[in-house]
């Protein structure tokens, strides 16, 4: 769509739209002046309000210490945020965080409000609260001033207030106008405060106007002076755009034929649109002049290529031109002839001549004093065809005097293999029979080794058992050795008891007639207590004679534990004998066995054998047909040196009679007996 708009309404649009880039630009740098402003006046706020805050924080921490107590430390904080001001006449207050008409807790001008209740009509101007998270709640202006604070520092202990306030006058008094006023407020929740200052906006909005009114005049007087100043411009590019389409028409009309003059353009400036038509003046010239030469280029290309379509590749083209691309097609064709010459041939009816000899299966023709490599291509091509077909029917003959002798060769073969078959069928009926019979022996090997394993199961019994016996034995030395230990205590008390009835004899000799009785009692306890102690000894010399038994019951069960291990260890070399002979034995079942699967391959093998030779036999039969057919194809081609061929000599040796040695090596690798007592065994 803009391109087909005019130069001045391109130019007109480019000046309105310039104009309205500058207004736009001064609009967004005035709005974001004003909120810079802003912003720099709630840092301050806040700034003022911290410091406050820290004495607070100060006196609480002074009262949490113990150096004064609560109620001096909130008077201490009091008194000193009273006297703080700034700005001459603007303070800080604290009021309490009651909900939903917060007291009044210091005010250090209108002190008459300390300690009371703010729902009074004229705290009703809350205009917005901007919350700690940015979060803005516009209000509809009658909102409760302090029940704002409260509001704000509960959500997120900090925030901003607006609302419209009468400002103070130099002689005390208030203004009758409200104006725009904003606080801050921090809470310090330990003892419900919030402490808060406010400061008048107003003067942004004043600031803001001028500088909106300074943009407005501003942007009118370039206005005016960018409208001349385009108007001039446009006038004069216009005109002499005019004139450059008028020129460039002619020139064009010049071009596609349809005028055989072109007049140059007239405009002789210093500008772009004069340089301009100063260099579309020179081309005028240039391509004039271009155009004749060309022409006589174009009539000398076309005679070149009538002579290329006879053959001749040796013309070349010598008209010149300034034309460079025209040039360039002339050079790149020239080279493209001089290539083509160079690779193909100088004359193009010389290679036809020699491919239409080819054709009619005559190589004999070659193309003379021609240096191109397509020339010198096509006569090696020939050569080598001579010299192929010279080999193939060489090979041909060769090939049919080797298949006679195969054919001669393959018919010994295949007697040989069916022999060969029969002999190895006889050997494999042998190794079969030996294979059964080593199984067998392998197997009665397997049996004698499990009798063994029973025999050492029973003598391993008959030794637990014996040492079961020495147990028995230890225990009744045990019991034993206690019936001597009680024996020696009834001895001990026969000694004392004999004692006692001395000294009750001596007692009673003592006492006289009056211990007569007692004496009779003491000598039949001595009685007594002497024969305890004859039992005691007999008994004593009992028990010492089982001591005796028990002891040689001991010994001779240690001598059979002793037998019967020797048993075990003769028993186990004896399986260890057995288990070799059966290992040496499952060794010779699988090496025959191996051997037996050789043969069975070999058979195979030699039956596979035959038929292959039948096969050969076959294939000796066609490969005398193929060798008759190259003969006869090479014969039917024109070619130098055709009835001088010959077959080869290969030195092929028809003697069939000598047999072939061959090393015949072991299948099976049997491992070493490390044990060599076979004979003892």
């Amino acid at each position: 769509m803009i391109s087909n708009l005019t130069v001045l309404k391109k130019m007109l649009i480019i000046g309105i739209l310039a104009l309205f880039a500058f207004v736009a630009i001064g609009t967004i740098f005035l709005f974001n002046e004003k909120n810079i402003l802003i912003s720099e006046k709630k840092s301050k706020l806040v700034n003022i309000v911290e410091l406050p805050y820290s004495l607070v924080e100060s006196e609480y921490k002074a009262f949490t210490d113990g150096k004064i107590d609560e109620k001096t430390a909130k008077e201490n904080a009091v008194n000193a945020i009273k006297k703080l001001r700034y700005d001459k006449t603007n303070y800080i207050w604290i009021n309490d965080d009651t909900l939903p008409h917060p007291k009044m807790i210091m005010h250090p001008i209108a002190t008459s409000l300390d300690g009371k209740v703010l729902n009074a009509e004229k705290f009703n101007c809350a205009t917005d609260l901007e919350y700690a998270n940015n979060e803005i709640v516009k209000t509809d202006g009658k909102k409760n001033l302090f029940q704002s604070f409260v509001e704000v520092v509960n959500k997120g202990n900090t925030g901003f207030v607006g609302y419209l306030w009468p400002k103070p006058k130099a002689d005390g008094t208030n203004s009758e106008e409200l104006y725009e006023k904003l606080s801050y407020v921090k809470k310090f929740d330990k003892w419900g405060w919030v402490i808060g200052s406010g400061i008048y906006i107003d003067d942004v909005n004043a600031e803001f106007n001028q500088s909106l009114l300074n943009i407005i005049l501003t942007v009118f007087f370039v206005l005016i002076v960018l409208g001349l100043v385009s108007y001039f411009i446009v006038k004069d590019i216009v005109t002499k755009v005019d004139l450059l389409d008028s020129g460039l028409v002619d020139f064009f009309k010049f071009l596609n034929k349809e005028s055989s003059t072109v007049k140059l353009i007239s405009i002789d400036s210093k500008d772009e649109i004069g340089k301009m038509a100063k260099v579309i003046n020179e081309n005028i010239e240039k391509t004039q002049k271009l155009i004749i030469e060309d022409h006589e280029l174009i009539e000398d290309v076309k005679k070149v290529v009538n002579e290329v379509k006879n053959g001749k590749l040796n013309q070349r083209i010598t008209k010149n031109t300034q034309n460079q691309n025209l040039e360039e097609l002339k050079n790149t064709f020239n080279e493209m002839l001089e290539n083509t010459s160079k690779s193909v041939a100088q004359d193009i009816t010389k290679i036809t001549r020699v491919l239409d000899s080819f054709a009619k299966l005559d190589f004999r023709d070659k193309i003379e004093n021609d240096s191109g490599i397509v020339s010198e291509g096509l006569n090696n091509l020939a050569q080598i065809i001579n010299e192929m077909l010279v080999e193939n029917k060489s090979n041909g003959l060769t090939l049919d005097e080797s298949s006679n002798i195969l054919l001669e060769n393959v018919n010994k073969l295949n007697i040989s293999s069916n022999e060969a078959a029969t002999s190895l069928e006889q050997t494999a009926a042998a190794l079969e029979e030996m294979t059964s019979n080593i199984r067998c022996n392998t197997q009665n090997i397997a049996k004698m080794a499990n009798f063994s394993n029973s025999v050492t199961k029973s003598a391993q019994d008959g030794e637990k058992l014996a040492s079961q016996t020495t147990l028995a034995m230890d225990e009744i030395n045990v019991q034993v050795n206690s019936i001597n230990e009680a024996i020696s205590v009834i001895d001990q008390i026969a000694f004392q008891t004999n004692i006692l009835s001395l000294n009750a004899a001596v007692e009673a000799a003592t006492a006289g007639e009056a211990g007569l009785g007692f004496a009779v009692v003491a000598q039949e306890v001595r009685n007594l207590a002497s024969r305890s102690a004859e039992a005691a000894r007999e008994i004593k010399t009992i028990v010492e004679n089982a001591t005796s038994k028990a002891n040689q019951g001991k010994q001779i069960a240690n001598n059979m534990i002793e037998g019967y291990k020797g048993l075990n260890q003769n028993i186990s070399q004896t399986i260890n004998l057995i288990s070799d002979i059966e290992s040496a034995s499952k060794e010779q079942l699988l090496g025959i066995e191996q051997i037996n699967s050789a043969i069975n391959q070999l058979d195979q093998q030699t039956q596979q054998n035959a038929a292959i030779a039948t096969q050969t036999h076959d294939i000796a039969i066609i490969t005398e047909k193929i060798a008759k057919l190259v003969i006869d194809n090479a014969n039917a081609k024109e070619f130098i040196g055709k009835n001088s061929v010959k077959a080869k000599d290969l030195n092929v040796s028809n003697n069939l009679n000598t047999p072939i040695k061959k090393k015949v090596e072991n299948i099976m690798i049997s491992k070493k007996n490390e044990r060599d007592d076979w004979d003892s065994f």
